[in-house]
């Protein structure tokens, strides 16, 4: 179970979609989420493995030596 507190502005939005609609806001609140959690995942897992880097406690690789690693270079 999720509960989630919107300003006025957005629960107004989403009721106005849902009645137009004839969904419910949970439908659509489900859909923005399922829509953004995966850029979400990208963009908090990339920033913590930044930090990793800074910290020299992550290695990070070339292009070169990834495509010579892989086999892929020319």
């Amino acid at each position: 179970m999720l509960a989630l507190r919107l300003s006025a502005d957005i629960e107004a939005r989403l009721d106005a979609l849902a009645k137009a609609t004839g969904r419910t806001k949970s439908f659509y609140a489900r859909e923005a989420i399922y829509e953004y959690l995966e850029d979400l995942e990208d963009l908090y897992l990339a920033d913590k493995e930044m930090e990793l880097v800074r910290k020299g406690k992550s290695k990070t690789y070339t292009l070169k030596e990834v495509e010579d690693e892989l086999g892929l270079a020319d």
